[in-house]
């Protein structure tokens, strides 16, 4: 092979992949957090955020801290915004789960028959938007580690699409 044409093979070797991967990337459409933070509003003022058991409390390392909102744009489809809150429980997990179940269905939530044994989720559309509603007992990931005292630690999330698509929005991700 001539060093020539071996350069050339070289080159499309290195650039090639790149080429396919940005074009990957711009076929599957990842979304963007801009102009997100009127969304994040609404979901921070979602009812069920604020509806806590009765003898729930802010963990003892998260006092003041209310809901937070977020927005991931870093995976493929739309950016997925979120609001969150952190409790502290002194009850059993099955005393949450029951609590939201009630409180979701008043709000006007549709419990997801598929649930996981560390999360309950629930979905509902609300002006236009399809969100999607999860309590989750897994806090293990947060830094710091919310700290429960000598109950348990739960999160209470609300999200949807920055587009309020209902695309990959479920409870199944």
């Amino acid at each position: 092979m001539s060093p020539t044409l071996r350069r050339a093979a070289l080159a499309a070797a290195l650039v090639l992949p790149a080429t396919l991967l940005s074009g990957c990337s711009l076929v599957q459409g990842g979304g963007s957090c801009d102009g997100s933070g009127a969304a994040r509003k609404n979901l921070a003022a979602q009812p069920v955020l604020s509806s806590p058991p009765d003898g729930a409390t802010d963990p003892a390392n998260y006092r003041g801290v209310g809901v937070s909102t977020g927005c991931d744009d870093d995976s493929p489809g739309p950016a997925w915004l979120h609001a969150d809150r952190v409790y502290a429980f002194t009850g059993t997990r099955r005393a949450v789960v029951d609590h939201y179940a009630r409180v979701a269905a008043a709000q006007g939530w549709r419990r997801d028959p598929v649930s996981r044994a560390d999360a309950t989720c629930w979905t509902r559309t609300a002006d236009g938007r399809h969100l999607v509603l999860a309590v989750d007992f897994q806090l293990d990931a947060w830094s710091p580690a919310p700290d429960p005292g000598k109950g348990i630690g739960y999160e209470v999330t609300v999200g949807s699409n920055a587009d309020g698509s209902d695309a990959l929005a479920s409870c199944t991700d």
